[in-house]
């Protein structure tokens, strides 16, 4: 059934919302739709069909599955845009009064459980294997992903060595992206609003043989197919700037469940960390 034009529901969500019932050509399309959604207009019918591997004729049934008329109605509807989840569409919408600290840390709490209720012991074990026998282990995230990928470069960089942050900022993207081997991790931040670049990246690595393990706010995307290890830790809508409490507290604990498979080897580098800190006298005693 068509959906109409007056509709307010994201190309995103009517996605979402059928994934799992899309035929395999239909889900090749639907991965390369997300992994281009914000530039989507630029692409032809059979440009899309193209990058998909499909015929263009699939990419018609496909458009008109999601609930459009057809290719162009599909396009009308990306001209008039839909609201994106920037922190100034949501100040328009709610003002520069936030809510109530209460409130604020409910909802924290909130993607905790949130967390908690979808994550598997067994899913962080795959994971922590993967970071704990990798050959190298490289971590990337871009704009709201920067911080949690940060974080976990600190974190995992504790427990073994070759932990490198890919957009380390020196613009050596490439020179790195180069070193990528089989054999390797990629632990990406995939959070939104997404750039580009990091879907980029993300093939580059598992097509030079890295295998992924993701974090995302998003249940269903290009990304999300091509991962060994998934972890969704979806954004609350309310709040104008988005929280990141659960992928916080998910990386401390994937670094601590790699440290139980290292933990040797773990125990040795932290105590030459230590070491190194004792002699350079850089860290401040407790009070």
């Amino acid at each position: 059934m068509t959906m109409t034009m007056t509709t307010t529901i994201s190309l995103r969500e009517r996605i979402q919302a059928q994934y799992e019932a899309l035929s395999l050509a239909d889900r090749k399309l639907a991965d390369v739709v997300l992994a281009h959604e914000q530039d989507l207009l630029a692409y032809s019918a059979t440009e899309l069909a193209a990058l998909a591997g499909v015929s263009k004729a699939s990419t018609a049934r496909f458009f008109k599955r999601v609930g459009f008329a057809d290719f162009q109605a599909f396009r009308q509807h990306q001209r008039k845009g839909v609201p994106a989840p920037s922190p100034l569409y949501r100040m328009a919408q709610q003002g520069t009064r936030g809510s109530p600290l209460q409130q604020h840390i409910a909802q924290d709490a909130q993607q905790l459980q949130a967390l908690a209720d979808s994550v598997t012991d067994q899913g962080v074990q795959q994971a922590a294997r993967l970071l704990a026998g990798a050959r190298r282990v490289w971590v990337v995230g871009y704009r709201n992903g920067y911080m949690a990928a940060s974080y976990a470069r600190a974190l995992l960089s504790q427990v073994r060595a070759e932990v490198h942050l890919l957009n380390e900022g020196a613009g050596e993207d490439a020179e790195l992206l180069a070193e990528i081997k089989p054999h390797d991790v990629l632990l990406a931040m995939d959070f939104r609003r997404r750039t580009r670049r990091l879907s980029q990246v993300v093939g580059i690595a598992c097509d030079a043989g890295a295998e992924l393990v993701l974090l995302s706010d998003a249940r269903v995307s290009a990304l999300a197919a091509r991962a060994q290890a998934l972890f969704i830790c979806p954004p609350q809508d309310e709040p104008i700037f988005d929280s990141y409490v659960s992928a916080i507290s998910l990386i401390n604990y994937l670094a601590t469940a790699t440290l139980a498979h290292l933990p040797k080897k773990a125990r040795a580098r932290m105590a030459a960390i230590e070491q190194v800190h004792a002699q350079l006298a850089d860290l401040e005693s407790s009070p």
